[in-house]
């Protein structure tokens, strides 16, 4: 599954376990391992404004490295999705401060938002993103109608997430912002008895809380899985979730999901969610890359 809606990000060739790809106005080079094709392009326009040097140590698993980037690159700079301004940023994680392919999931949940929204213009559905990050997915179902709790155990991501919030001049959007474990939190809305209409989640592989709490996907993700599912309202919308870097199929989500939702009716998607080359004039059809795992279930 791919968006094409994006005018200020662009996957401009891939290959040679390598993708080429346009933020906004700068190109960077990035390791891609399932690029197992030669470029279309040559090697000359294969030109950057920043190329991240991959470490193929067996203590990081390939994970590691860092960033080449030309000394006129910015640290940072404004892109556009739809109505949305937020920050681009190169970051020591490969990735450049959000996440492009995601774009069909933000599209995804501000229709069912807005379809709701037009049953009952009175009462805004309540959306959980948890592992919210540097926040593009919560300002887009806030900008579609929604009341957001956006979720980071990282203070660093929250910051970035009232940057972006800033930038796209959704001061007044109501979005509430909480550093926390993703699974104290959910434990804990239980206890308080707050219900959510929709819950976005995206775990990491790996990583820990603000108070050190340790996270590990294959061990944590049906716990989390079923407890979201207590936290759904009376009527609700859907769960998203969305997995990267682990070796699995997108099957994993599929069943994952299936179970947690089990008895709601509706209907499960998963598959991969993936990136599109550029249509390159007189080349054949453009690859899609893909990035990630993904299921999603949406009430009748």
């Amino acid at each position: 599954m791919t968006s094409n809606h994006w005018h200020d990000y662009a996957l401009i060739d891939s290959g040679n376990q390598r993708k080429l790809e346009r933020f906004g106005k700068y190109r960077f080079i990035r390791p891609e391992p399932q690029a197992m094709w030669s470029p279309r392009l040559d090697e000359s326009e294969w030109k950057a404004d920043g190329t991240f040097i991959a470490s193929h140590s067996e203590a990081d698993s390939g994970e590691g490295g860092g960033w080449k980037l030309q000394n006129d690159l910015p640290s940072e700079w404004l892109v556009t999705y739809q109505n949305l301004r937020f920050f681009a940023r190169p970051t020591p994680f490969r990735h450049l401060g959000f996440f492009p392919e995601q774009a069909a999931h933000w599209n995804w949940c501000a229709d069912a938002i807005k379809q709701r929204i037009s049953r009952q213009p009175d009462t805004p559905p309540r959306i959980l993103n948890l592992f919210a990050y540097s926040g593009v997915a919560s300002l887009h179902a806030a900008a579609a109608g929604a009341d957001v709790t956006h979720l980071d155990a990282s203070k660093k991501a929250v910051a970035q997430a009232f940057e972006n919030r800033d930038a796209s001049d959704l001061q007044n959007a109501p979005i509430r912002f909480i550093t926390d474990d993703a699974m104290r939190f959910v434990e804990r809305e239980i206890r308080r008895g707050r219900r959510y209409d929709g819950i976005i989640m995206d775990p990491p592989k790996y990583g820990r809380g603000p108070k050190g709490e340790f996270w590990r996907i294959e061990e944590d993700m049906p716990a989390l899985l079923k407890a979201c599912r207590n936290l759904l309202s009376d009527n609700p919308l859907f769960m998203v979730l969305t997995i990267y870097a682990i070796r699995a199929s997108s099957l994993v989500a599929h069943y994952a999901m299936a179970e947690a939702v089990n008895g709601l009716g509706g209907t499960i998607t998963s598959g991969e969610l993936a990136v599109q080359e550029e249509t390159l004039k007189g080349q054949l059809a453009p690859r899609v890359v893909s990035q990630a795992n993904f299921a999603r279930w949406r009430a009748s």
